[in-house]
């Protein structure tokens, strides 16, 4: 029988789960810079927990491509090259895209998801906050995504969105174009929900990616 008391709780996350999304949260806001190197002792000290679930949370990290282990130094922050901004920019361009050409027969399921992710775009964008202006643009993205229904991709997806912010998350903080390019392109594909065809649809999909690439690539 369940206690009545832990009726509606959610278990608290593992200790290689908290370091997991310390670390990674840290090297996404690039608190450790690409190029630096961070030990497990600083990892567990910072988190509270031991070296043993720091260590599993680094050998997922390095998975994920985000750092490089050096057995009794610690790990790498790996930092982004030129060819890490393309290979994100293609890969998501291939998975956007084909999921945009499986939603549009269901578009109506989504656009009322879609016009209240802009809503919270416009409204972060007037209260100047763009951590949440971020998070909602994120949203945007997922909601189609997620819609196509393939959860290989939409994990995919999430990871490739993460290594996308950390390209360029400082500089974005430092670019108001960036934040009225978004807004301009998420309502333009708004629009394009409501042609007859998925012809202008899948052209803002494609150019909002574009516009993306240029500005990343603009930050090297």
């Amino acid at each position: 029988m369940t206690h009545p008391s832990s009726v509606g709780r959610t278990a608290a996350p593992s200790a290689a789960e908290r370091a997991y999304r310390h670390l990674k949260q840290a090297i996404l806001e690039q608190v450790h810079p690409g190029g630096s190197l961070v030990s497990e002792g600083e990892i567990a000290e910072a988190t509270g927990v031991s070296r043993t679930p720091v260590r599993e949370a680094l050998l997922r990290l390095e998975t994920e491509g985000l750092v490089r282990l050096y057995p009794k130094r610690g790990a790498l922050i790996l930092p982004v090259s030129a060819r890490e901004i393309t290979d994100v920019i293609e890969a998501r361009r291939l998975v956007e895209v084909h999921a945009a050409e499986q939603v549009w027969p269901r578009r109506a399921e989504i656009r009322a998801d879609l016009a209240a992710r802009l809503a919270e775009m416009r409204a972060a964008h007037t209260a100047g906050d763009l951590t949440a202006l971020m998070a909602a643009d994120r949203a945007f993205h997922a909601t189609v995504v997620d819609a196509a229904g393939n959860e290989i991709l939409a994990e995919l997806y999430q990871r490739l969105r993460d290594r996308q912010l950390r390209m360029g998350e400082t500089t974005f903080r430092l670019s108001p174009r960036w934040a009225d390019m978004a807004l301009t392109d998420h309502a333009a594909q708004l629009a394009a929900l409501d042609a007859d065809d998925p012809g202008p649809w899948l052209a803002t999909v494609a150019t909002h990616i574009d516009n993306a690439a240029r500005a990343l690539r603009g930050l090297r």
